[in-house]
């Protein structure tokens, strides 16, 4: 059976964000607890500012909370939900990356029934929340329109994804020109982490005709989109087209769930505190090649719409898609950006614990070629050798097992 879950409203225009009074007065809010990303509500952007004097115009009341950093913790719920209470806020939103929106679909369920259990979440018939918007300064997460939040438990650091159809939110409103101020760096990062969602989509094993179709445009979108805004962040052509593509693999992979690489990009970011689309883009091409053989056909589809000749074999098409994600890890620096976070022999040390955690997560049953411990090891011992160079005993054991 083929079902879309998605957001009752998307609006996609340059000032979009402008409208987002009569958007959340049509929705009854009038007290909104906003979670911001901090460099967001700071110097020279101050976006908050522009935010406050928008939702004055039809006399909103709002409160702003943007103590969190990194990627969302149960701290930062707690944290929030605090304020939040003490505020009495009647809507949530979230304004940033996917970490400012994670954090207010949380809160969007903790603030409607505090008790709620973080394992139960998935098994309700219906998840009790209040009015969720999301409004992304990134084009990566797709977390605007999707089912997931990734929040990290501090307890065990294992990073919890959590996923059911009413943690969509309500209203996306994507604004290209907020995206304008994201560094280069991290316009890649969550550029690549976009283009593993509509990969992982595609190749995924629930994946549907429906999803098919975003998938493969958010993938053409990237191909001819991320080179530009990488070379010129200004663009804002392409930043349009990016985080139109970001919402379209969004889609894609929240109806069809991602896979491998995410599955163990999340144990790597956890236990490096990598950002996640640099963790995920680390891994995808050791993924790939370890997918090729059960999926040459969905391969061959990624490379033609990423640029390669259909004239080509469906063999040589397959490898030509693993061959353009090396080449943008080499071209946007992900490699070396990889080294400042990892270091070699924790790295080595830490893959038991990584592959535990990999296989905890979601992300396995839906890989066409379901890994098993040992596949994992290699993934990471091969990414080992990529950033290190190294031949050490033990990634030629394991590889080699």
């Amino acid at each position: 059976m083929a079902i879309l879950d998605l957001p009752r409203n998307i609006l996609i225009e340059n000032g979009a964000i402008n409208s987002l009074d009569k958007l959340i007065a049509s929705k009854g809010g009038r007290k909104v607890f906003i979670l911001m990303d901090s460099f967001l509500a700071k110097s020279p952007l101050n976006l908050h500012e522009k935010v406050k004097e928008i939702l004055m115009k039809s006399g909103i009341d709002c409160k702003f909370f943007t103590d969190f950093s990194g990627e969302p913790s149960t701290q930062n719920v707690e944290d929030a939900l605090i304020q939040f209470n003490a505020f009495q806020g009647d809507c949530v939103i979230g304004i940033g990356g996917g970490s400012a929106i994670d954090l207010a679909k949380a809160l969007s369920v903790f603030g409607k029934k505090m008790d709620t259990e973080w394992s139960s979440i998935p098994h309700y018939q219906k998840l009790d929340r209040l009015p969720l918007f999301a409004v992304p300064t990134t084009a990566g997460t797709g977390s605007e329109v999707t089912k997931i939040m990734v929040i990290t438990n501090l307890g065990t650091n294992i990073k919890m994804n959590p996923s059911h159809p009413d943690l969509v939110p309500d209203v996306a409103i994507l604004d290209p020109e907020l995206t304008l101020s994201l560094p280069s760096n991290f316009t890649v990062y969550t550029g690549l982490d976009a283009l593993s969602h509509a990969i992982e989509g595609l190749l995924s094993n629930r994946a549907t005709v429906m999803t098919k179709l975003f998938s493969l445009e958010a993938i053409k979108i990237i191909g001819r989109s991320l080179p530009k805004v990488f070379e010129n962040g200004s663009d804002i052509e392409a930043r349009s087209d990016m985080i139109l593509a970001s919402c379209y693999a969004g889609i894609a992979f929240s109806n069809a769930s991602t896979n491998l690489a995410h599955a163990t990009g999340r144990s790597l970011g956890a236990r490096f505190h990598i950002p996640h689309g640099l963790s995920v883009a680390l891994l995808m091409p050791f993924v790939m090649r370890f997918s090729l053989d059960s999926c040459k056909e969905q391969f061959a589809d990624i490379a033609i719409a990423l640029g390669a000749s259909p004239s080509l074999s469906k063999d040589e098409l397959s490898l030509y898609a693993i061959k353009i994600l090396e080449d943008y890890n080499e071209r946007f620096g992900i490699w070396n950006n990889g080294l400042k976070y990892i270091d070699s022999q924790q790295l080595i040390a830490d893959i038991p614990t990584m592959v535990t955690d990999a296989l905890s997560g979601n992300g396995i049953a839906t890989n066409r070629k379901v890994p098993t411990e040992h596949d994992i090891q290699v993934i990471y011992c091969l990414l080992a050798e990529k950033l290190f160079k190294t031949n050490s005993h033990t990634v030629t054991e394991i590889i080699n097992k």
